[in-house]
C-alpha cells in the first residue's frame, strides 16, 4: 500500500505496526478540509494493506489533535457566508464507520490535547494511552454547535450518560489521569514513556494471533456500530444545522477577534 499521496497524514512503518501521524503540527494538527477528506479514507486503505497488522494513530508536535480548524472554518465562512458547508458530512460518517469497520487494532497514542474531532478520533480507537500531561474533551458546544461527529456514540459507553452529558454539554477538557481513573481511556502514563509503552503493545498485538485479536474486536464493536448506524444521522444533521445557527457564526467571529463568543443574545 501507497501512502504518499496524503499530503496531511505521515505513513511510517516498523515491520507489521504501522503509524499514523496527524501531520499539521503548526495549527496543533486541527482538522482542515484536505485532513478530514484524508481522514475519511485512510482507515478504508489500511484495512486493504497486507502489510499491516496494527495501526498507531498519533499527532506530530505538541498535540494530538485540536479539534476542527476554526481559523479554516472562518475563512470558509467569510467566502461562503454562514450557510456554507465547513465539512463534508458525508466524509464524518465514513470516518466513524471506517475505524469501527477496520478489523486491525488501532491503538490511540495521545501525545498532547485532544480536542473535539481529536477527542472522537481517539476514542473510536481500540485501546487509548495519553500522555499525563495531556487533555481530553469535546468543546463542540464551546463553537455553538453539537457535538454530533461521534461524540454522542461514543463517550456514554465509555463513562455513562451522567458523565458523558456533563462533559458534552459544558466541553470542558479533561486532564489525562484523570480521564484514565474513570475509563474514558485505557491509561495516563509519563509522556517521556509514552512512545515505549505503546512500542511494546504495538508489538506485542503483532505478535498475536491475528484472526483471533482482529475478530474479537470485530465481535466487540457490533453493538458500537449498530450505535453509530442509529445515532450519527441524527446527529451529524443536527451539528449542520448549528453550524448555519447565530451562534456559530458568534463563536466563528469571536475567534477571529480574539475575545471570547457571547452567546446570551440568541
Amino acid at each position: 500500500m501507497d501512502y504518499s499521496s496524503y499530503e496531511n497524514i505521515l505513513a511510517t512503518r516498523a515491520g507489521s505496526v504501522l503509524t499514523l501521524t496527524l501531520n499539521r503540527p503548526e495549527r496543533f494538527n486541527a482538522v482542515n478540509h484536505e485532513l478530514h477528506e484524508e481522514l475519511s479514507r485512510i482507515f478504508t486503505d489500511v484495512a486493504v494493506d497486507d502489510a499491516t497488522s496494527v495501526v498507531v494513530l498519533t499527532g506530530a508536535g505538541r498535540a494530538f489533535c485540536a479539534g476542527g480548524d476554526l481559523k479554516a472554518f472562518a475563512a470558509d465562512a467569510e467566502e461562503k457566508g454562514r450557510a456554507g458547508h465547513y465539512l463534508d458530512m458525508g466524509s464524518a460518517k465514513r470516518i466513524i464507520f471506517s475505524l469501527l469497520d477496520l478489523e486491525k487494532p488501532i491503538i490511540a497514542k495521545v501525545n498532547g490535547h485532544a480536542i473535539g474531532l481529536g477527542a472522537t478520533l481517539a476514542l473510536f480507537c481500540d485501546l487509548i494511552y495519553m500522555a499525563d500531561d495531556a487533555r481530553i474533551g469535546d468543546p463542540h458546544v464551546s463553537a455553538g454547535v453539537v457535538a454530533g461527529d461521534g461524540g454522542a456514540i461514543i463517550w456514554p459507553q465509555l463513562v455513562g450518560y451522567a458523565r458523558a452529558k456533563e462533559f458534552l454539554l459544558t466541553g470542558d477538557p479533561i486532564p489525562a489521569t484523570r480521564a484514565a481513573d474513570m475509563g474514558l481511556v485505557n491509561y495516563a502514563v509519563p509522556a517521556e514513556d509514552l512512545d515505549r509503552i505503546v512500542d511494546e503493545l504495538a508489538a506485542r498485538l503483532a505478535s498475536g494471533a491475528q484472526e483471533a485479536i482482529r475478530w474479537s474486536k470485530v465481535s466487540v464493536n457490533i453493538g458500537l456500530k449498530q450505535l453509530a448506524h442509529s445515532i450519527l444521522d441524527t446527529s451529524i444533521a443536527y451539528e449542520t444545522l448549528t453550524m448555519r445557527s447565530p451562534a456559530h457564526a458568534e463563536a466563528i467571529a469571536a475567534f477571529s477577534n480574539g475575545r471570547r463568543p457571547d452567546f446570551t443574545s440568541f
